[in-house]
């Protein structure tokens, strides 16, 4: 409120009397009062956006691709973006849109995705996945939190900014592009970057598509695990057989598979394909030391993650297992009748879907080849086989380096959290994503920050996203574009001219 003995009318505290900073600085205040008010408004819009099934890999949802991204340029030229695009990719269109108005300010690409996964309705029981309702400080439905509610945080960190600076334009130059084949790998994103390279360039690239650790306590994400998917499949008999004819005599794949599973890792927990580790680095005590510092409770994180129990790899805890350690995952197995009457029939074949996480100094091409060695070996001479690698998918690790721009972030979420700096803690993030090939490409770091949490139920049923977190991250993007803004495109980097140009 303004001091009522200040005869210009200006709050005691430096604000003007609308809550803006007077020095054209964003308060605390005012983007949180902002976003307080504009609550209902957002949850509203996202809610309208999660109503459009974006269903990536799925034939007959393939238009509602299309129609989201169209949904998504709108509200982005709703925000005041001069320039929005869409961009056609080979199984879903991205959103391109760009506000450079800040000369001499660092230019900050963001990505994230507005393709979403399939769902299986029967399972879901707060909502259809594609009717959101808002319950209990919740939003429910597919995207709310992975990855159409990431985006949203974006256009509302930019209104709340505009809002409590007083400013015409960014204090950044801001450019967006969201694809719609996240889901699908991403199979058109190294052409669609390499076509529209001139556009995307930029300082520093914000990557929205990860979590946080908790709303209590906020963390900085500065990794991502690479990925590649494989698929095993095992011949037995040529043609499925009634078991009663053959049973005992003939090879049954779906047996062969389980064991070759039950070998991928060994007593310890580690990964049994061969010369894996010889590239994984020992982790640092530093960052053991960070993630140490995260208030972790295992029942906590058993309730959060429905998880049943704890596992794997032994002489690290649960953090640095699903954050900095590489990891082997069966997805899926399919043999014989998995579903109706069964036949009583012995398989002609056997599947499972493989999901391999990769860390920094691995490759996953080096992987795809342990892989291979590692089939070759040790199926049984009774059997046929066959080993998909999806490497054009494949997504290689990746960690932010320390630069100035990372301590902004962290900044930025201390504000919008409204927590003190220093309980704001260190994180990786267990999925994966393009940020190599963002930064490879575009020449440019990447900074990691999203709104989700491991119990928003990401890919899974009754999918939800916090409001409340939703504009603490809105606020947290607020405050970074005028943290970034007042600095120059070197300085953000660290770079030597942009110490000088500092000093």
């Amino acid at each position: 409120m303004p001091s009522s003995d200040d005869p210009d009318g200006q709050a005691s505290d430096g604000r003007a009397p609308d809550g803006r900073a007077s020095d054209g600085q964003a308060s605390d205040d005012g983007v949180t009062a902002y976003l307080e008010g504009e609550r209902a408004h957002l949850a509203e819009r996202l809610a309208e956006w999660v109503r459009i099934p974006s269903v990536a890999g799925v034939p007959e949802k393939r238009r509602n691709l299309l129609r989201s991204a169209h949904w998504l340029a709108g509200e982005m030229r709703s925000v005041g973006f001069p320039t929005t695009e869409i961009w056609h990719g080979d199984e879903g269109e991205a959103v391109f849109g760009q506000w450079c108005d800040a000369p001499g300010a660092p230019t900050v690409l963001v990505y994230s995705h507005h393709d979403v996964r399939a769902t299986k309705e029967a399972n879901w029981d707060q909502t259809s996945p594609f009717d959101p309702v808002a319950r209990d400080g919740r939003l429910y439905g597919r995207g709310t939190s992975d990855a159409k509610g990431q985006v949203a945080a974006h256009l509302w960190g930019v209104r709340a900014h505009l809002a409590a600076t007083g400013r015409p334009s960014p204090a950044v130059n801001l450019k967006l592009v969201v694809e719609g084949e996240e889901e699908a790998g991403s199979p058109s994103l190294a052409r669609l970057i390499e076509e529209h390279r001139e556009e995307l360039a930029c300082d520093l690239i914000v990557f929205s598509d990860t979590l946080l650790w908790r709303t209590d306590h906020p963390a900085a994400c500065t990794s991502v695990r690479g990925m590649l998917g494989a698929r095993l499949e095992i011949y037995g008999p040529y043609t499925d057989i009634h078991s009663g004819a053959v049973s005992g005599a003939a090879p049954n794949p779906a047996v062969e598979l389980g064991r070759l599973l039950g070998q991928l890792h060994d007593e310890q927990g580690r990964i049994t394909l061969p010369g894996f580790y010889d590239s994984v680095p020992e982790l640092p005590q530093e960052r053991r030391d960070a993630l140490a510092r995260l208030p972790f409770d295992e029942e906590d994180w058993l309730v959060r993650t429905h998880t049943r129990s704890v596992g794997g790899e032994e002489g690290y805890t649960v953090l640095e297992r699903v954050w900095e350690r590489p990891a082997l995952e069966v997805i899926a197995m399919a043999a014989g009748d998995p579903v109706g009457v069964s036949r009583a029939a012995i398989p002609s074949m056997a599947s499972a879907d493989l999901s391999i996480r990769t860390v920094v100094g691995q490759s996953v091409h080096d992987v795809a080849d342990q892989l291979r060695d590692w089939v070759d070996e040790r199926v049984g001479d009774r059997f046929g086989h066959r080993l998909a690698l999806s490497l054009p998918t494949s997504q290689e690790a990746y960690s932010t380096p320390e630069i100035p721009a990372l301590d902004a972030l962290v900044g930025a979420i201390a504000q919008g959290f409204r927590v003190d700096v220093d309980a704001v803690g260190r994180m990786g993030n267990a999925g994966g994503g393009p940020a190599d090939l963002l930064t490879t490409t575009l020449d440019a770091p990447v900074l990691f920050f999203g709104t989700g949490l491991v119990e928003d139920n990401w890919h899974d049923s009754d999918e939800s996203v916090r409001l409340d977190v939703l504009a603490a991250g809105a606020a947290t993007l607020a405050h970074l574009w005028v943290a970034l803004g007042t600095t120059t495109p070197a300085a953000v980097l660290g770079t030597a001219a942009g110490a000088a140009a500092e000093g």
